[in-house]
């Protein structure tokens, strides 16, 4: 088979991703030192949609999904496809029937930097889709194009096995060698942010950092307050 096509590699472990599934993305970017997250236009269809679960990458020419119908093919249940269609607007990539498919072969979701259409059928299959938008117009199947291979999505480079966790806030992909790293602090971070909106509902609103980050910034000089 084509070396664009890459059919084994190393997932993150299901347990791995059960953990990591419990958190926001914007916590796991939090605390992956603010990296991983995809740009904003990719979102998800409807906000309740989330998902965790290996990627497996796919890249396409603008406005054809031949390797997408492939890799559907390929993909193992569990799996998030995590698709570069160059964030194209044009036409749609995906749609009722894929997304049928899908779901019917155990796909976990779709991250897709591109257009999606048949949004209320998806809403109703409850099937977790992350895209750039809609589109009516249909795509062609015509092109070829690489799966499993580091792939571009949003901004933020992809290899399949990584993890992939998004929800109403986007998407945040972990190079699967971080994840286990990522898990401890993760829990730091919630436990942290817990105390921290324990405190201002009793009233101390004051963000004790600030002074000083304004006086480095220039804003204050020594000695100044707000």
């Amino acid at each position: 088979m084509s070396t664009d096509i890459v059919r084994d590699f190393e997932r993150v472990s299901p347990e791995l991703v059960r953990q990591a599934g419990e958190f926001q993305a914007a916590i796991l970017a939090d605390v992956n030192g603010r990296r991983g997250a995809l740009h904003g236009r990719i979102a998800a269809l409807r906000p309740r949609m989330k998902v965790a679960g290996p990627a497996l990458t796919v890249e396409v020419r603008p406005g054809d999904n031949l390797m997408i119908h492939a890799a559907m093919a390929l993909a193992k249940p569990g799996d998030v496809l995590v698709i570069d269609g160059k964030g194209d607007q044009t036409a749609a990539l995906m749609g009722t029937i894929m997304m049928t498919a899908c779901k019917q072969l155990g796909i976990a979701g779709v991250v897709i930097d591109g257009a999606v259409r048949d949004s209320l059928e998806i809403d109703e299959m409850d099937f977790p889709v992350f895209s750039v938008g809609t589109n009516p117009n249909g795509p062609t199947k015509n092109v070829p194009g690489r799966i499993g291979q580091p792939i571009t999505c949003g901004g933020v480079t992809v290899r399949s096995g990584d993890l992939v966790v998004a929800d109403a806030d986007g998407v945040f992909i972990g190079e699967r060698e971080r994840v286990e790293a990522l898990i401890p602090l993760a829990h730091k971070k919630v436990e942290d942010e817990a105390i921290r909106i324990a405190q201002i509902k009793k009233g101390n609103t004051s963000a004790g950092w600030l002074a000083a980050a304004l006086r480095t910034a220039g804003v204050l000089k020594e000695g100044e307050s707000l």
